[in-house]
């Protein structure tokens, strides 16, 4: 039985569609990458889990189940003990995501409960220094903050840990640092990870398994080295070979062509079409359905004849 399962879910702005009947299994302990574009519906869906989207958004069709709850049914005290019991958010805006009229250590214990070791859980994520329990977060680093964040979301060991684009905001050293504290804790825990990210040789090297959005739909799904080491949809390939990682000293590097959709309902067809080099005239009006090639689900009508289309892996 899966940890998570995100089934045809639909989510709507006012006239925009973010997700467009999107798909994703997540199971105990695994971690899953889930990467495209901006505009792709990942923070939309990462957001999804934990029924934390704005008010404009409305769920018009699919569902979301957590640890056997369907999270869009239930009512708000049950809601409230899911989040606590079973789910972990860590966002981008490190800063933004604390209270900035608390203490550290006073927002801590408000996770923690009575009787909680506030050193301890600080101390796990290197910040054993007693001036940061007593600081407000606008008077710490980026990477501080972040660490706290960390700290709070992994105090009570959820079993799924959302992180959206946690170390985009910070330098390259304190960006690998964080990440290995994020995955190390959650591997002490058994934590499942959810990891956003624009980030692909960080996926690569970190995550079991990644998912590739586009247009509001999981696009293509499987083992992380083989959906970007060896992608079968042409919307991965060219994300996987607009990677620095996916190429040789002193090439130029080549961007995916045109710009996502911004949808207003479904889709009538492959979202991807009108700037994928392979599409024939059923993608633009045929939705595709998924199927399996080699280890990866894919949604491409010509999927089994492009199979054998490779770019450069994407490594660290």
């Amino acid at each position: 039985m899966s940890l998570l399962s995100v089934r045809n879910l639909v989510i709507d702005y006012a006239k925009t569609r973010a997700l467009d009947g999107a798909d994703l299994e997540l199971a105990q302990g695994e971690t899953v990458g889930l990467v495209g574009e901006s505009g792709s519906g990942k923070s939309t869906l990462g957001s999804a889990v934990g029924r934390l989207l704005p008010r404009s958004a409305l769920r018009t069709e699919g569902e979301v189940v957590l640890a056997g709850e369907p999270v869009f049914d239930l009512p708000p005290g049950r809601l409230r003990h899911l989040r606590k019991r079973h789910l972990g958010f860590v966002f981008q805006d490190p800063i933004a995501s604390l209270n900035p009229t608390m203490r550290v250590g006073a927002q801590l214990r408000l996770v923690l409960g009575r009787g909680g070791d506030v050193g301890f859980h600080l101390g796990r994520v290197r910040l054993d220094d007693a001036r940061v329990t007593r600081a407000y977060p606008h008077q710490l680093s980026g990477g501080m903050a972040q660490r706290v964040a960390i700290a709070m979301a992994m105090a009570t060991s959820p079993e799924l840990l959302v992180a959206d684009e946690p170390t985009a905001a910070l330098d390259s050293q304190v960006r690998e640092e964080v990440s290995d504290m994020v995955f190390s804790l959650a591997a002490e825990a058994g934590t499942s990870i959810l990891w956003l990210s624009h980030d692909l040789p960080a996926v690569a090297r970190r995550c079991d398994r990644v998912a590739v959005m586009y247009g509001g739909r999981v696009v293509e799904n499987g083992p992380a080295r083989e959906v970007l080491g060896n992608p079968v949809h042409p919307y991965t390939a060219a994300l996987a070979g607009a990677s620095p990682a996916a190429a040789a000293h002193g090439t130029r590097l080549e961007p995916v062509p045109g710009r996502p959709p911004v949808l207003t309902g479904p889709a009538p067809g492959c979202a991807f079409a009108p700037r994928c080099p392979f599409a024939v005239e059923r993608c633009e009006h045929e939705r595709p359905e998924p199927v399996r090639v080699r280890d990866q689900h894919v949604l491409c009508h010509r999927a089994e004849e492009l199979a054998d289309q490779r770019v450069p892996e994407v490594t660290a």
